[in-house]
């Protein structure tokens, strides 16, 4: 069809094929009825030939006519559909989401948070990364992830970082331990225990609050084990490789050979935080956190 020839001269042409009556479409169209007849003329000369005959009595397709009008609703309905293939983008409801997480982080809300994204959004493919702060942090920072949950994340100006969890910390120590006898630990008592722990690779601001905890009763912790997960670790306390200290959400996965108890006096917070990248966000990016802070804040 020639460039000039418009998608609201199809329109007009479509409701006086229909309406059969230059009246009657005028009124459809919200417009007066000379301007509606002067268009459907410009269009019959940018094609070429009538598309209706008209009389004093009525108004009829020719077989041209006929012709566009089954082309013209197609038209007209492929273009809407693709405006609101558009429009769907826009509102963040169609695409692909790539979400990172710290392992802990699926000890709070962030499985109802991802349910409920699932099911408010069908139409987003959503992609989880399980990786450990510091990985999760650069894999923000380069783009392959868009955002995620880690914890205890530093401060940086090239991320969008905010806290949707504090927790404080307890010590975990094996069943039998004579510490597991008392319902608080006091975290000098820990001086002489060998430590299961994360390395400080995997994130080193968690890691430092931890330390300090310690340091400010004089010791550093004596690690004997690192493991990559609070599963781990606390299977291998429970094993009777040693103690450590943890977030209390990791209560929710321990077994029966290990025990969590408050620490004495208690150690500061540790945090999951939301980050991203502080550029403007995308409405993927801006529609996930905005329900994830919604949830996270209805659990506080």
């Amino acid at each position: 069809m020639e460039a000039s020839v418009e998608l609201r001269h199809l329109r007009y042409f479509v409701a006086v094929a229909e309406e059969l009556h230059f009246g009657n479409a005028a009124r459809r169209l919200h417009m007066a009825q000379p301007p509606l007849s002067q268009q459907i003329r410009r269009l019959e000369e940018e094609i070429g030939y009538a598309l209706f005959l008209r009389s004093s009595r009525s108004v009829q397709l020719t077989p041209a006519g006929a012709a566009l009008l089954e082309r013209a609703r197609r038209t007209l309905a492929r273009v809407g559909d693709d405006l609101e293939a558009v429009r769907s983008v826009a509102r963040g409801e169609v695409g692909t989401l790539t979400i990172g997480f710290a392992g802990s982080a699926m000890l709070t809300a962030l499985p109802e948070v991802l349910g409920r994204y699932r099911q408010q959004y069908p139409r987003v493919q959503l992609r989880l990364r399980e990786l450990y702060t510091a990985k999760l942090i650069e894999a923000i920072r380069e783009g392959s992830v868009d955002t995620g949950f880690a914890r205890d994340t530093d401060p940086s100006g090239d991320l969008q970082i905010e806290s949707v969890v504090k927790e404080p910390f307890v010590a975990v120590v094996p069943k039998g331990h004579a510490l597991a006898r008392s319902p608080g630990v006091p975290v000098k008592s820990l001086r002489d225990e060998p430590f299961v722990f994360f390395a400080r690779s995997m994130g080193s601001h968690a890691w430092e609050k931890t330390m300090r905890i310690c340091e400010k009763q004089g010791f550093l912790p004596n690690v004997v084990q690192e493991a990559p997960q609070w599963l781990t670790i606390l299977r291998l306390v429970g094993a009777g490789l040693g103690v450590t200290i943890a977030p209390a959400s990791v209560e929710k996965i321990r077994d029966s050979g290990v025990v969590c108890r408050k620490l004495l006096p208690a150690g500061g917070l540790t945090s999951i935080d939301l980050a991203c990248r502080a550029e403007t966000p995308g409405p993927l990016v801006e529609g996930f956190n905005t329900l994830a802070r919604a949830i996270f804040r209805s659990r506080r």
